[in-house]
C-alpha cells in the first residue's frame, strides 16, 4: 500500500489539504478550528518549526502526512511531538502505522529521546490501539478537555514513550 514516506514539498500542498482538509472539517480528532481556512491549515501542518512528511501509495497518489517537531523549547526540546493524518480511502490499510513506524526511526535519527503526544481524543479509539502497540503508554489524562461534535465533552490523553535509553 505504502510506496514511500518523504518530506513534503511545496508542489504537495493541494494533496496534503485533500487529506488533513477532511479531518479538520470533521472535528473529531483534533482541537483546530472546524472552520479554519485551507491557507491557515496548509500554515499549521507545513511550519516552519516542525517537518512535514507525507506518505504516498504505490500508484504515487499522497495519502497521508505527519509532522514531527520538538514538542518544547529549551531544556524540553529533546522531546519531539507528531501529528498524523490519512485519507478516508485508504484507513484501515496500515498508513498510520507506516508513518508512526517512520516517525520514530527520524524522530531517532535526529537525535530526539522521546515522543509525546500532548492531545489524543479519547473516542479515536483506533489511534490509541495504534499507539499502545508501539509501545506508548497514557501518562496523563485532561478531562472532558475536547468538545467532540457529536459526544460532548471527552477526556484528551497525554500519551508518551522513550526513544533510547534514559541517560543518568
Amino acid at each position: 500500500m505504502i510506496r514511500s514516506i518523504r518530506p513534503a514539498r511545496g508542489e504537495d500542498a493541494p494533496a496534503i489539504w485533500r487529506v488533513i482538509g477532511p479531518t479538520i472539517r470533521a472535528g473529531e480528532t483534533y482541537a483546530l478550528d472546524r472552520d479554519m481556512t485551507e491557507a491557515d491549515a496548509l500554515a499549521y501542518w507545513l511550519g516552519a518549526d516542525r517537518e512535514t512528511f507525507v506518505a504516498e501509495d504505490d500508484e504515487g497518489r499522497i495519502v497521508g502526512s505527519y509532522y514531527l517537531r520538538a514538542n518544547q523549547a529549551g531544556g524540553g526540546a529533546h522531546i519531539c511531538n507528531c501529528g498524523y493524518m490519512t485519507s478516508a480511502e485508504a484507513a484501515g490499510r496500515g498508513v498510520a502505522r507506516a508513518m508512526c513506524a517512520h516517525s520514530l526511526d527520524h524522530a531517532r535519527e535526529r537525535g530526539f529521546r522521546g515522543m509525546q503526544f500532548n492531545f489524543v481524543v479519547e473516542t479515536n479509539v483506533r489511534a490509541i490501539r495504534l499507539w499502545r502497540s508501539f509501545d506508548f503508554e497514557i501518562v496523563g489524562r485532561l478531562p472532558r478537555a475536547f468538545r467532540h461534535p457529536t459526544q460532548g465533552f471527552v477526556d484528551a490523553l497525554v500519551m508518551f514513550r522513550q526513544l533510547g535509553a534514559p541517560e543518568g
